[in-house]
């Protein structure tokens, strides 16, 4: 992804050609630091879906901790850093709740009183989608030619679930990828405590959340815990860690796209370890 150094070319690669919209890639900070492998998988999943993928290199935070943190000076600016890179775009797609909830009905608010710009944020904010919400809903995609051998459940985000109404998308795509058995999580609509800031801010709270969470986790059966947003499932993948659970945990994208074959998230990145998923049929 663009700060690991691969940023895309806009006017080349495999996706190039394709007749599909264009759509621009919001890889997202979580994801371009600490778990590239989702960004790949998304770009894997729109080009199968006929899209011509392109990641703006000028892009960097949505802005939202910023936000969340009172700071509408640093989240401003940095919102018209996004505006600027991705409002040529056909579509946004982020694999993140969180993110697309944040540029889609976040920014606009942050132009009050300044038309132009706030204009420009509303155009932003309706092309702008969850990964999985913009495969279902806008390109009509039910399946995908994926295989993953084992149990899973999945946990709803937040922002994904309560701003974005995703929550039937992932489970209808994941019902066809061949091999997956899906266990519903008990209270998988809860909070698994991280919430951005606010693990930061309420440690202790946040702690008690996601041990509740954890043993829900448990308590499924699964081998694999599956969710949309990276933070809630480093979260998570933490709190198992520290308990000695051994319930693998990925991101719903890399499942989709048969690209879960390498490390669970938090997992160390050893190239014997058991293959776990992945494939195409």
């Amino acid at each position: 992804m663009p700060a690991a150094g691969r940023p895309a070319s806009p006017a080349t690669g495999p996706s190039a050609s394709l007749p599909g919209p264009r759509v621009g890639l919001f890889v997202t900070c979580l994801v371009d630091l600490f778990r590239p492998t989702i960004g790949f998988a998304t770009v894997k999943l729109l080009e199968d879906a006929g899209c011509r993928v392109e990641v703006p290199r000028a892009q960097t935070c949505c802005g939202q901790p910023a936000y969340n943190s009172g700071d509408r000076a640093d989240a401003r600016a940095i919102a018209e850093q996004v505006i600027r890179a991705f409002e040529g775009f056909d579509y946004v797609v982020a694999p993140s709740g969180s993110c697309a909830g944040m540029i889609s009905h976040h920014y606009p608010a942050l132009f009050e009183g300044d038309p132009a710009w706030r204009g420009r944020a509303e155009a932003l904010a309706a092309k702008t989608h969850e990964l999985t919400s913009f495969l279902v809903d806008v390109l009509k995609v039910t399946a995908v030619a994926a295989r993953f051998d084992g149990s899973v459940t999945y946990h709803d985000s937040c922002s994904g679930l309560r701003e974005l109404g995703v929550q039937a998308q992932p489970r209808r795509l994941l019902g066809s990828v061949a091999g997956l058995a899906l266990t519903e999580l008990r209270d998988a609509d809860v909070c698994c405590g991280f919430g951005g800031t606010f693990c930061v801010k309420y440690p202790d709270v946040s702690a008690a959340i996601v041990g509740r969470k954890a043993q829900a986790i448990r308590e499924s059966g699964a081998g694999t815990l599956i969710a949309g947003d990276l933070g809630c499932l480093l979260n998570m993948a933490g709190k198992l860690a520290r308990d000695g659970t051994a319930i693998e945990v990925r991101h719903v994208a890399e499942v989709l796209a048969g690209m879960a074959d390498g490390p669970a998230i938090g997992a160390p990145n050893r190239s014997a370890q058991p293959r776990r998923g992945g494939g195409t049929r």
